[in-house]
């Protein structure tokens, strides 16, 4: 069974890949309901009006305030 875990997980990595851009057209800051972008390396969304950074999880964004990271004023968006 481990292999059809890992072959589900890869298609799961592969949709979500070809999914990116329908996915932040759906998708919006739930502080201000402005759009998001995505970082690819540190796997988060960012809200440029709030400076706000939402993780994403096991491909799986955590759209809560709660567990985003404020971006400090330095750090760039």
């Amino acid at each position: 069974m481990p292999a059809l875990k890992t072959c589900w997980r890869n298609y799961l990595i592969f949709r979500m890949l070809t999914l990116d851009k329908k996915l932040l057209d759906i998708l919006a800051c739930p502080v201000c309901k402005g759009p998001l972008v995505y970082h690819k390396e540190q796997q988060e969304l960012i809200c440029k009006a709030d400076r706000l950074a939402y993780p994403i999880r096991d491909d799986i964004p955590v759209m809560l305030e709660e567990e985003a990271r404020q971006l400090p004023a330095e750090e760039d968006v």
